[in-house]
């Protein structure tokens, strides 16, 4: 070996699908022609984390941050020079773990709003978790870059959590025609893009073309494939992801 090379971590099981899911993307679109000029990955997949929604919520006194932190440091202690967290709903825990480790931690919804910003889109429609939405996660990152959003009213959020946890969770993928129950009165509002804000939604690019809609986890994939120094290769929808440099901001004050 000349040294030591990039090694991405990835702190998933968030749930462990969508997962899977992102580590299948990010090898089907690393630019490589054998093995090993693949990217080094170690996945953590603790299925057993609480439920982020629950906890954001106030449905459950379980936090899942603990066990986060506790991932995002044995990552950071096998040899990870940065950390991906494929899961929107728990960047409401972002910054106490970027705070927990000495790596860099990209944020997801950070990524994918920067994506939809260089890429021309004004307005877009939320497609999210409960937690995600009330956590105005989303909703705060659009505004600071001068973007529109919509989210779903009651019955369309409840047809995405039944998405989200009574099929994909289940390993279900429903039809097209059940998100688009959503989606298609929020493009009526002038929405021109729908942001699969959740990464078990991600799953449903499997039946849906439309290129209204943004994969959250796409986007994510292909700044993760870019900050381990390698190229992409057959994502039609990334487009610009700008400057990787701008990582160089980190490391986060340590938490004791």
């Amino acid at each position: 070996m000349n040294g030591p090379r990039p090694l991405l971590g990835i702190l998933g099981g968030l749930g462990p699908l969508a997962s899977a899911y992102f580590y299948e993307m990010i090898t089907g679109y690393t630019k490589a022609g054998k093995d090993q000029e693949h990217i080094d990955i170690i996945l953590s997949s603790r299925a057993s984390t609480p439920d982020r929604t629950d906890y954001i919520l106030g449905k459950s006194e379980d936090s899942p941050l603990p066990y986060m932190i506790h991932d995002a440091r044995s990552l950071e202690t096998y040899g990870a020079t940065a950390i991906v967290i494929p899961c929107n709903t728990a960047h409401h825990f972002l910054l106490e773990v970027r705070r927990a480790v000495h790596v860099p931690v990209p944020s997801i919804i950070t990524e994918t709003t920067l994506y939809l910003k260089r890429n021309g889109y004004k307005k877009a429609c939320i497609l999210a978790t409960a937690g995600t939405i009330h956590s105005a996660s989303y909703q705060e990152e659009l505004t600071k870059h001068g973007m529109e959003y919509a989210v779903p009213d009651e019955a369309g959020q409840n047809i995405v959590m039944d998405i989200i946890y009574n099929d994909i969770k289940k390993g279900v993928i429903p039809p097209a025609e059940k998100l688009y129950q959503v989606a298609e009165p929020l493009f009526a509002q002038g929405c021109d893009c729908a942001i699969l804000a959740c990464t078990e939604l991600s799953l449903m690019q499997r039946v849906i073309t439309d290129k209204r809609f943004v994969d959250s986890l796409a986007v994510l994939a292909a700044v993760s494939i870019r900050l381990m120094g390698h190229e992409t290769v057959g994502f039609s929808d990334t487009g610009d992801l700008g400057d990787m440099g701008r990582f160089r901001d980190f490391p986060h004050p340590v938490l004791p």
